[in-house]
């Protein structure tokens, strides 16, 4: 059954126009698309697309309270431009302050169980708030990010979550995506300008070197390979 709405959905998506896909599928469940946004250069070009086009996706950003100050000025700047709502989502204050407690601010530092524990109820938990009663996520993961994100495609179903997700620029280029918010006026953090390719936490995440792999600046001082927050399996 999953797999016949799957190739159904996928037919309805056909041709390059993403805010033509986005439509459809936000017609095709109404008021269950929700898009999750960190306000990184990839999210602000949907955003934009949802905004601009008065498509009926609701759009929302998870503020783990560990942002760069940066990060605010995008999510400030772009209610500023578009004047459309950004629901925002915290993680529980019991369980932050449990694990503050216990652990310290950086225990995400001492091993990799720590970290994800921390990404656990500061990003997964709000995530899971974020897409009860939905019926398909956006999202703007790219092929190119990472190995493991290059086997993904265009639209699936994400098991884990029991939701079907879309990925309207996984075939789009970083610089596709910096020449559309150029194109667009659209705004987007200064930090991409500084060697910051992926942003996440603040003390999470840090610039690349000229060469380094694209997921390099997310947690550096563990194993590079297989590097998620638990949002993505992949």
């Amino acid at each position: 059954m999953l797999k016949m709405e799957l190739n159904n959905l996928k037919t309805e998506i056909t041709g390059s126009d993403i805010a033509a896909h986005l439509r459809s599928l936000a017609d095709h469940f109404p008021g269950g698309v929700v898009f999750t946004t960190s306000f990184g250069v990839e999210d602000q070009v949907i955003t934009d697309i949802i905004f601009r086009n008065d498509i009926d996706i609701e759009v929302v950003a998870i503020d783990t309270g560990r942002m760069f100050e940066e990060t605010y000025k995008v999510h400030s700047n772009t209610l500023k431009i578009y004047k459309k709502p950004i629901k925002v989502l915290f993680p529980d204050r019991d369980e932050v302050e449990k694990l503050l407690t216990e652990k310290g601010p950086y225990s995400f530092y001492q091993s990799v169980d720590n970290r994800k524990e921390c990404c656990h109820i500061r990003k997964v938990v709000p995530l899971g708030r974020a897409l009860e009663g939905k019926k398909l996520w956006i999202t703007g993961i790219r092929a190119e990010q990472s190995a493991g994100r290059s086997s993904m495609e265009h639209l699936e179903y994400d098991e884990v979550n029991r939701i079907f997700k879309y990925h309207p620029l996984f075939d789009w280029t970083l610089k596709q995506v910096e020449d559309y918010l150029k194109k667009n006026h659209v705004p987007h953090n200064e930090l991409h300008y500084k060697g910051f390719v992926s942003i996440g936490c603040e003390p999470c995440t840090r610039a690349i070197k000229p060469g380094e792999d694209f997921r390099a600046g997310r947690w550096w001082w563990e194993d590079q390979s297989g590097k998620e927050c638990g949002l993505h399996a992949k």
